[in-house]
């Protein structure tokens, strides 16, 4: 029929077609989008986007806030790799799902929305040392789970690096402070400029029946460089600490920023706005193989950031900087044996941090990995009965949404020990890659992108660089999802089926099949754009 989307049925393609007797059936299931199986906070990504494409956004925030608490930080400093294994990027781009999340993040500030607290109260309390993401994520969960927990902290406020770490042009106080505030509403204590020396000692004082240790990693790397009068040398950690503080250093006009990561284009992209004239990155690889996110880089660059790839830092001496170009052999630096030399009046070490574990080097049967991170089991325990630890002091990627994800990991862990039913995590879902969806639609409908903030105007200031989506585009962006191995009640199925046999159960009951009838033709499978059937075989006697 002209202008009918719905490709004609092929009763061959499937085996043997169809007959008297039936030899294979479909039936429902429900596969793992691959969003939900990338995003390290365990978000049910695709279920809160699918509410939020029917303008339902509090209860598509609801969804969300069942595992990440700061959806708002979370749109604005999380890395997305959701995104990079969107299956609309096959068609388009993907859904910029970040963005949606911010925009639900944003929204439920504005309106004052509450989490739910899940489960009665337990009778036990938890000590969580770090304020943290990975740390407040653990001290929500936990909450929500029914148990009494208090923060300790070492710090002025709460956040740790979300705070200390990254600029205010990437993430606004107010919102940060407005979830940790959200929080503590919850009925979490944060007590601030607490410092704990002996961990034991407050387990036992404080009658705490668990403790989940998130101290993040505070110190920056030092590096091993000749020195004969060297100017002014700071490391990002403690120079982006101290410009969110207040207590910006003093520069000069040229800076240079030793690191090839995201925290080396956050000091330099902070340094342009303090008034440098020229702020260099030194990276002793190439663009390929840093591991700054390309659009980190390219906001640096945008911004007015120079970045000399493939050198090294040699020497200093007050205001030079002798580098040695390097060459690549297998994606590894190699020394040329040529310099050059460069004029600084500053130079900012980014070479990673380290985390302050000493404290716990007292606590019997904790063991810690060489580079000085605490070993944990797939529990999230330390080798000391009830003593959790995760985040950024733990063997695994650094970020905030990894952190966020080890706090609910082992709240939940926690929660099972304290109530002495250990926690058992269900079985994933096959996944479901592009490959397996038969999307017979085609739609152009590119990623909704988000407005930012002209160059020109960053240079003096930390306004937010990027912006928010209005609620029309938000619920646009929430529309192209494809609800990869899900069923969305499409009515795909039940208007391709020549026998009847597709039985609709009413709005957000789905279907279910008329065996009865059903011949088994396969054509409810190929019309189903997102793989919420599976053909599985049959034997004569099954059917009948």
């Amino acid at each position: 029929m002209t202008g009918d989307m719905t490709p004609a049925p092929d009763l061959t393609s499937h085996g043997k077609g169809t007959g008297v007797l039936r030899t294979q059936k479909p039936v429902y299931v429900d596969l793992l989008p691959p969003c939900n199986n990338a995003c390290p906070a365990g978000e049910n990504i695709q279920a809160w986007l699918a509410l939020a494409q029917e303008n339902r956004f509090e209860e598509a925030w609801q969804k969300l806030v069942e595992d990440n608490p700061l959806p708002a930080v979370h749109g604005r400093v999380c890395y997305h790799p959701c995104e990079d294994s969107c299956n609309r990027a096959f068609v388009d781009s993907p859904v910029s799902i970040h963005a949606v999340e911010r925009f639900l993040g944003d929204m439920a500030l504005a309106e004052n929305w509450v989490p739910s607290v899940v489960g009665a109260a337990s009778g036990k309390r938890v000590l969580v040392v770090g304020a943290g993401p990975s740390g407040l994520s653990a001290a929500y969960h936990l909450t929500r789970m029914g148990h009494e927990v208090e923060i300790h902290e070492a710090g002025p406020v709460a956040g740790g690096m979300l705070h200390f770490g990254i600029p205010a042009y990437r993430l606004p106080r107010e919102e940060l402070d407005s979830e940790i505030a959200r929080i503590e509403q919850m009925g979490v204590t944060i007590v601030l400029n607490h410092r704990v020396q002996d961990l034991v000692l407050a387990k036992e004082q404080g009658h705490f029946d668990a403790v989940f240790v998130a101290i993040g990693a505070h110190i920056g790397k030092k590096a091993h460089i000749p020195a004969r009068d060297a100017g002014k040398i700071l490391d990002a950690v403690t120079f982006l600490r101290d410009v969110d503080s207040g207590n910006a250093p003093k520069l000069g006009r040229r800076v240079a920023i030793y690191g090839g990561g995201n925290t080396a284009m956050d000091a330099a992209r902070t340094a342009k706005r303090l008034g440098a004239d020229e702020a260099l990155v030194i990276y002793r690889r190439d663009r390929e193989h840093m591991p700054a996110h390309e659009f980190e880089a390219d906001d640096a660059v945008a911004e007015g950031v120079k970045i000399n790839w493939l050198r090294t830092i040699s020497e200093i001496d007050e205001t030079t900087v002798k580098v040695e170009k390097m060459i690549l052999e297998d994606g590894r630096p190699v020394a040329t044996g040529e310099f050059e030399t460069l004029e600084a009046d500053s130079l900012i070490l980014a070479l990673g941090q380290d985390t302050d574990t000493g404290f716990l080097k007292q606590v019997p049967g904790i063991e810690f990995s060489n580079d000085g991170t605490v070993v944990v089991s797939s529990q999230m325990m330390t080798g000391h009965e009830g003593i959790f630890a995760g985040g950024d002091m733990v063997p695994s990627e650094r970020t905030v949404t990894v952190a966020v994800g080890h706090g609910k990991k082992a709240a939940r862990y926690i929660d099972g020990f304290l109530r002495q039913a250990p926690y058992r995590p269900a079985e994933k879902n096959p996944l479901v890659g592009f490959d397996r969806l038969h999307v017979w639609y085609r739609t152009t409908a590119p990623q909704r992108l988000q407005p930012t903030l002209p160059v020109d105007a960053r240079k003096t200031g930390f306004d937010e660089v990027v912006q928010g989506l209005s609620a029309q585009e938000a619920q646009f962006e929430a529309q192209r999802c494809f609800s990869c191995g899900n069923c969305f009640e499409c009515d795909g199925c039940y208007g391709a089926c020549p026998e009847g046999a597709v039985i609709k159960l009413g709005q957000g009951k789905r279907y279910r099949f008329d065996y009865d009838v059903c011949t088994g033709c396969a054509e409810c499978y190929e019309q189903c754009p997102c793989h919420a059937i599976e053909l599985i075989p049959e034997t004569p006697g099954d059917n009948g």
